[in-house]
């Protein structure tokens, strides 16, 4: 597999992100990070302005509510983590439609972002907005020689999972993600030529597209073929 000559990782200064720039600089990748502890807010239009091309985008900043009752949910709260996990990714691939000539972009989404999460509603609800997004925006931009794609890794051993109960986790026995597999993903989903793929990270499994069900059609007489108009 061919190597990336430059990359930005978002949220690179620990966890996932920390892992992707190690694994990236294994290859020799010069990699570009962009991190709230060294100032740069993924949920600023501004921020993004300053965003040169490069040949892969891995676009993983993210953050938890780590509230379960919807109830005690504050507006800031509420705020951060639409903020991070939803603007991060669409401001960043618009700027990077708007600089990038081929290459790849790679969101971390979830496996909260393919079923339900009542530990968390809210991290679920962004993320669920990443995989429509990722799944909807993918074919245009593969039409100007852009792959995009993303990962959706399980409960991941990162400083992230303490806001959801580390405890409980290590109680029961549960199975942990280790960053470095997800990075493995990232790569595997960089490197593949389909767009708007799920890769799932589970432990214990290698990476694999998520497969989604259909869904019914109508079942008025005559136009059970007929698809929807390209708007």
């Amino acid at each position: 597999m061919s190597s990336f000559r430059s990359a930005l990782v978002t949220g690179g200064r620990s966890g996932i992100g920390a892992a992707i720039v190690a694994a990236l600089e294994r290859e020799g990748t010069e990699v570009l990070v962009l991190d709230v502890v060294d100032g740069f807010d993924v949920s600023d239009p501004r921020a993004w302005e300053q965003v040169g091309p490069v040949d892969l985008a891995c676009l993983n900043a993210g953050v938890t509510t780590g509230a379960r009752e919807i109830a005690r949910v504050g507006d800031d709260a509420y705020r951060r983590i639409v903020g991070v996990n939803i603007d991060g990714v669409v401001l960043g691939v618009r700027r990077l439609a708007q600089v990038m000539d081929g290459g790849a972009i790679v969101v971390t989404a979830s496996l909260a972002g393919l079923t339900g999460t009542p530990e968390d509603p809210l991290y679920a609800l962004t993320k669920h907005a990443v995989v429509g997004f990722v799944r909807s925006v993918a074919p245009q931009l593969a039409e100007r020689g852009i792959r995009l794609n993303m990962v959706n890794p399980g409960f991941v051993d990162t400083p992230m999972l303490d806001a959801v109960g580390r405890a409980a986790f290590e109680e029961a026995g549960f199975p942990l993600l280790q960053p470095e597999e997800v990075a493995h993903a990232v790569l595997l989903a960089a490197r593949d030529d389909e767009v708007g793929q799920a890769w799932v990270v589970q432990p214990g499994r290698e990476p694999l597209k998520f497969r989604y069900p259909g869904i019914p059609g109508p079942r008025v007489p005559g136009k059970e073929r007929v698809a929807p108009p390209r708007l």
